[in-house]
């Protein structure tokens, strides 16, 4: 039976994945998610609904536009499996539970940020706050109204923190430290995974990224990299290890 559900969630996920390509793609610019309608970059041919089939349209067109030709970037079909592990990995960790559905909202948010942070180095305002709205309610309806309010306290707690630890780093570095997208994004963390865990998040998500930060500054010549991604997998690496604050710190202590 888990095979099965883990099969429907990789496909579910495969399915929002092509979905959240397009929001990460357009909000940073402004535009419409829903107009126009998929295209082609090139020769803006409107994709037909075999056409949208997730990766596997890519494999039968073998890569390729099917009006013009145009090569199809590979970066699409690997982000829909991405999406499709993640949404498989969420179920098999959290099961049929009603925390099931807060999980989901928190990693379709991590994945639009992949994309949009990536691309545009933006983290879309729409995203974090249609997300915490969605959030709250699931919250209430999970766990009750008083739960969904008193866990605002890590949130605001994480997002000062982070305010802070920004503000120093200005002051460190003589520039801008940090986007504000990023301080943002801690609320949701602290909404999510409680304060300690949220400002955890930030540390493993850093030492994680190490090597890929310096592998990107080297191919891009940029000393600038997009945080979000490497919050999110500090985020993701906490919130899937179902470890609390004191268990993860014995951990850490143990690995030294």
């Amino acid at each position: 039976m888990d095979l099965y559900y883990i099969i429907i969630f990789f496909v579910l996920g495969t399915v929002m994945g092509s979905f959240y390509n397009v929001v990460g793609d357009r909000l940073p610019n402004n535009e419409s998610i829903v107009k126009p309608r998929s295209h082609c970059p090139k020769c803006h041919h409107i994709l037909s609904p075999l056409e949208l089939i997730p990766i596997l349209s890519y494999v039968f067109q073998k890569g390729k536009c099917k009006n013009c030709k145009a090569s199809i970037p590979i970066v699409h079909p690997l982000f829909e499996i991405l999406s499709g592990i993640m949404f498989a990995l969420t179920y098999y960790i959290f099961k049929l539970t009603p925390e099931l559905a807060i999980a989901l909202t928190f990693i379709s948010m991590l994945l639009i940020i992949l994309v949009s942070d990536m691309n545009y180095m933006i983290i879309p305002d729409e995203v974090l706050l249609i997300t915490f709205i969605l959030l709250f309610i699931e919250k209430i309806i999970i766990y009750g109204l008083s739960d969904a309010v008193y866990t605002l306290i890590p949130a605001l707690l994480a997002f000062i923190t982070m305010f802070l630890i920004k503000k120093l780093g200005d002051v460190l570095f003589r520039r801008e430290s940090m986007g504000g997208g990023d301080i943002k994004l801690l609320f949701i963390f602290g909404y999510v995974l409680g304060y300690p865990l949220a400002l955890l998040s930030i540390f493993v998500g850093s030492i994680l990224g190490l090597p890929l930060s310096y592998f990107l500054m080297k191919i891009t010549k940029s000393h600038e990299i997009p945080f979000g991604p490497l919050l999110s997998l500090g985020a993701i690496i906490i919130y899937f290890s179902q470890m609390n604050f004191n268990q993860i710190i014995d951990l850490l202590n143990w690995m030294s």
